[in-house]
């Protein structure tokens, strides 16, 4: 694999060729992956995996027109290729009054942060068979599982470039390891399934494979003999690793592309009370060993951390270039590339800060209600905010979780789930996004 200087090299070489192919202006992404990943089921080694790729994806603009070309065919023969593709189409291509590159002016310059992403580590397939061995191991020991979907572990390592033909160049590697464990409890038709898991940028972050294991195997007992709810209102807690989906659907509804067609819910709503006071949810690219980190973004900006919700308050749009000129606005920082197309927008490591209660308070005074642990299918409309989802968990009952309940679907209308929150103090760090478990008044249940 090739070192990020390499890489940047290589993104840099190709726009430099684009330009004297005549592109007025261009910008190269170079991404480099090497995965390795093991899979156990019931003791045995079931499968090893191994994939490596070396891609790279060029953007070319002839005044207002563009267009993008990607290859996993680095040959000189094939760059020359490519690059003679590119103009022609975008000579060819419709004019787009929005289109270009970022703006010279606030480009990132001089030494990147060091955001410690990458442990440069090597890891045997025997190294992760042992984790996915002893991760199952520990989710069969518990009493009352019956049956293993299996365990896994997996690491890898990627490099990643971005050049641009007004002044940027900039690569980093990152490392990425994951561990998990996938069980069933009870017999037959009332078999209940559950799983954990954990990952991290550096290998000595992660959760141990026992401890990994033996969640698993306690949730998947926990969820056996599930009842059924009663259909009509209810005050829904979400747990934490599934509520982070109710900020993804914020996250959507404020993208540049959304507001832009105006097909987001929160059309109307910047510098407005989006949710409950005291809210406070903030984007953070420089977390150190984040799983989102990043030094710079998608088109050579730099990032910082920043607030997204403030009190309750909706604080910016998540702009790239191209809609932030559409709206007459700067772009955010918020810019993601892959390897074909323009950029999109994407955020780095999002989370909501903790409330100040813990959860035994926080459904203290809930004399009936539903703790959420799983949802299946739905989701919310992103330009009505009408919200809809399967989910299991399990009943609160005068201020107590007690026994697991299933097949019942959760609605309501995100805007007013969002003014409807609070949040409890237990906030973790697991995910991309995260947040403490969240308890959201107002909602319906209905019974499958």
């Amino acid at each position: 694999m090739l070192t990020p200087d390499q890489a940047r090299d290589r993104a840099h070489d190709i726009v430099q060729r684009a330009k004297a192919a005549g592109a007025d202006a261009a910008d190269a992404v170079f991404a480099a992956d090497a995965a390795l990943d093991v899979s156990i089921r019931l003791g045995k080694l079931e499968d090893i995996g191994r994939s490596e790729s070396e891609d790279l994806g060029l953007r070319v603009f002839v005044g207002q027109r563009s267009a993008s070309v990607s290859t996993s065919d680095l040959s000189t023969a094939a760059m020359d290729a490519l690059v003679e593709r590119a103009v022609a189409m975008a000579r060819e291509a419709p004019e787009d009054p929005w289109a270009g590159l970022a703006p010279a002016d606030r480009l990132l310059h001089g030494i990147t942060p060091m955001l410690g992403l990458d442990d440069g580590g090597e890891v045997s397939p025997e190294q992760l068979r042992d984790a996915a061995l002893e991760a199952e191991d520990a989710a069969r020991a518990v009493p009352g599982v019956s049956n293993s979907e299996g365990g896994g572990a997996s690491a890898s390592r990627s490099v990643w470039a971005l050049a641009t033909s007004h002044g940027f160049a900039g690569a980093y590697a990152a490392t990425g390891y994951g561990v998990s464990a996938s069980v069933l409890a009870g017999e037959g038709s009332a078999m209940q399934r559950d799983y954990a898991h954990s990952s991290a940028r550096l290998r000595a972050h992660l959760e141990s494979p026992a401890a990994i294991g033996r969640r698993a195997g306690e949730q998947a007992v926990a969820r056996l003999n599930p009842g059924r709810l009663v259909s009509g209102p209810a005050t829904i807690v979400y747990d934490r690793r599934v509520g982070g989906s109710l900020v993804g659907h914020m996250l959507g509804a404020i993208s540049g592309q959304a507001i832009t067609r105006k097909t987001s819910f929160l059309l109307d709503s910047l510098g407005s009370q989006v949710f409950a006071h005291g809210i406070t949810i903030r984007d953070d690219p420089h977390r150190p060993h984040g799983l989102r980190s990043r030094p710079f973004d998608g088109e050579g900006l730099p990032v910082s951390p920043s607030e997204i919700i403030e009190d309750g308050m909706l604080e910016r749009w998540l702009l790239d270039s191209a809609s932030a000129r559409q709206l007459g606005l700067e772009p955010t920082g918020h810019a993601a590339r892959g390897i074909g197309g323009g950029p999109g927008v994407s955020t780095s490591n999002v989370f909501m800060e903790p409330g100040h209660v813990p959860l035994e308070t926080l459904i203290a005074d809930i004399e009936s209600g539903v703790y959420v642990t799983e949802l299946m299918g739905g989701g919310a409309n992103g330009v009505t905010g009408d919200y809809s989802r399967g989910a299991a968990g399990f009943r609160i009952e005068n201020g107590e979780i007690t026994t697991p309940v299933a097949e019942f679907t959760i609605a309501g209308n995100v805007k007013d789930m969002f003014l409807a929150m609070t949040p409890a103090n237990d906030l973790e760090f697991r995910y991309g996004v995260n947040v403490p478990t969240l308890r959201v008044e107002g909602m319906t249940v209905a019974s499958g």
